[in-house]
């Protein structure tokens, strides 16, 4: 019996290499292809598909965060193996959180792939050991939680802007800037500006 699969990517060249890994095995059998997360949805609903394999970023619309909550909420729900270039903390467990089954990254192997969708398709959890253990790590140590205006104000330093071009983009003081930064170099442990750009780029906060 093989594993029924859908393919979600917003890259064509991607989903074809994908097809043709997969139409390779004789314990796989892709069913059809999407290229947003609504599409997805609908087709997943109406095939009914053992496993949804679904980038994280997928363009216009919905992400794979998104679609795998609303995947998993099927009255029949896939096995949702995540496929993506990027491997952030904050994303790996966002993706498990919303229940992805498993987190894969683009640079696998073609025999991790099929085996990693055979075992999403038999329930069992499928992580890289060194993403396993950002995991856990992830887990045991919960992100900072920063305000909306705080977050807004750490991706405009990432960006390389001043406190005062900061102020004026966000239509406050200054001083104002500089009271958000003095909180969030708390929050995150941090006493720089790089440094804060840094650990927020590792955990997926920008």
């Amino acid at each position: 019996m093989t594993t029924t699969v859908l393919i979600i990517d917003d890259h064509p060249v991607v989903r074809s290499g994908l097809r043709a890994v997969l139409d390779a095995s004789d314990s796989v059998t892709v069913i059809g292809e999407a290229a947003t997360g609504e599409e997805g949805l609908s087709m997943a609903a109406l095939l009914e598909p053992d496993v949804v394999l679904c980038d994280l970023r997928l363009g216009s619309g919905i992400d794979g965060i998104q679609t795998t909550s609303a995947l998993r909420a099927l009255d029949s729900p896939p096995a949702v193996l995540i496929l993506t270039t990027f491997d952030r903390d904050a994303e790996i467990l966002g993706a498990i959180e919303a229940g992805a089954s498993g987190y894969l990254l683009k640079e696998a192997d073609p025999e991790a792939i099929v085996d990693g969708i055979r075992r999403a398709a038999r329930g069992e959890t499928v992580l890289a050991p060194d993403l396993a253990t950002r995991v856990l790590r992830a887990m045991r140590n919960p992100l900072p939680s920063l305000t909306k205006r705080e977050l807004d104000v750490l991706r405009l330093v990432a960006t390389g802007l001043t406190n005062r071009e900061i102020a004026r983009e966000l239509f406050v003081t200054e001083a104002t800037v500089k009271s958000h930064l003095v909180h969030i170099f708390t929050k995150l442990g941090v006493d720089s500006r790089s440094r804060a750009i840094h650990v927020a780029q590792e955990t997926g906060l920008v």
